[in-house]
């Protein structure tokens, strides 16, 4: 009995020698995992600091596009007769070729301006899959070289605003004079959509488009500058506006539509921000309908850093509020407004 119970005894305690040695080995190895996985991240991290000094601004390691163009189509057979939706699709509404024609002038002027600032640069489109947007969109490849493009996407979220079906004349004269009436942001056509419809849509696009930039997925090389250019409509093209720089909807109404194949470039500023007046003029903004605060919003995003709070722009925080308590005045100075 007690040979058979020290044979057991020391069977058992060879077992628990093995598993201690077992669990020592993969404890060993899991600290070589994590030590090798410290020191890719210590690795990477001077990877990206070296890139920051070479002039790439980042958002959360996420090498940030130097621009964003929105560009509206060339001039289309609807532009030109509003008759022609009550026969043909909205989405197959062809360019005129004088559209075409326009679309190849806007490529010339789109390269020109990215190429401006020397050095290398890339190219990335999106594009509504509407006929008159995909033609504009093959118009502009003619002036970029196939190195040059990084890619297309065809993205439905951008499309136009959905008028309804067919569209007879003489109703829609009477649809449009009842949406200026009731606010063109709210307004729904029936059987359409309202603009505050193609906000939303608007809205999950751009989510899309940040997860593609935070994961660096349109970066083939982090020493090209990248240009995201997005070939859309009008109203989708304010739309979108609106919703990066978190306009009202009093602001939106004041809008002016860009012209066909016109383009609003957002470029980067110097703190990581997105701004209209980096490109364009002071007298082109006043003619899109921006406002003058909106002006001073916009040279303020141009050397503002990223999450700075804009204190003189009453629509972030005055415009909702008559005034404020004074017993809590002091209450939260110390805290960041983001």
């Amino acid at each position: 009995m007690r040979r058979g119970q020290n044979t057991g005894e020391k069977s058992k305690t060879t077992r628990q020698e093995a598993n201690e040695r077992s669990t020592d080995s993969h404890a060993k190895s899991s600290t070589r995992r994590r030590d090798r996985r410290r020191r890719r991240r210590r690795k990477e991290g001077r990877r990206r600091g070296g890139r920051r000094k070479m002039g790439h601004p980042q958002q959360h390691g996420a090498l940030l596009p130097k621009r964003i163009i929105l560009l509206r189509h060339g001039e289309s057979e609807g532009n030109l007769s509003p008759s022609a939706y009550a026969t043909t699709p909205d989405h197959k509404i062809p360019l005129t070729p004088v559209g075409a024609a326009q679309a190849r002038a806007a490529g010339d002027r789109l390269r020109a301006l990215v190429a401006g600032g020397g050095g290398e640069w890339r190219v990335y489109f999106y594009a509504s899959p509407y006929e008159r947007t995909r033609s504009t969109l093959r118009e502009i490849g003619r002036s970029f070289g196939r190195g040059r493009v990084i890619g297309a996407r065809e993205e439905c979220r951008i499309r136009e605003q959905d008028f309804g079906n067919f569209q007879v004349v003489e109703r829609m004269k009477v649809v449009k004079e009842t949406r200026e009436r009731f606010g063109r942001f709210f307004y729904r056509f029936p059987e359409g959509e309202s603009a505050a419809d193609v906000f939303d849509r608007v809205s999950s696009f751009m989510e899309s488009l940040w997860r593609d930039i935070d994961m660096n997925r349109l970066h083939t090389n982090p020493s090209h500058d990248l240009n995201l250019i997005i070939v859309s409509h009008g109203l989708t093209s304010r739309v979108f506006l609106m919703k990066w720089f978190k306009w009202t909807v009093e602001q939106f109404e004041q809008l002016n539509n860009p012209g066909n194949c016109e383009f609003r470039v957002m470029q980067l500023g110097e703190g990581g921000e997105y701004s209209l007046a980096i490109h364009h003029t002071e007298e082109e903004l006043r003619e899109w309908g921006l406002s003058s605060e909106m002006i001073e919003d916009q040279k303020w995003r141009a050397h503002a850093r990223k999450s700075e709070w804009n204190e003189r722009c009453p629509w972030y925080l005055d415009a909702f509020f008559d005034g404020f308590a004074d017993s809590d005045d002091n209450a939260g100075e110390e805290d960041d407004c983001c």
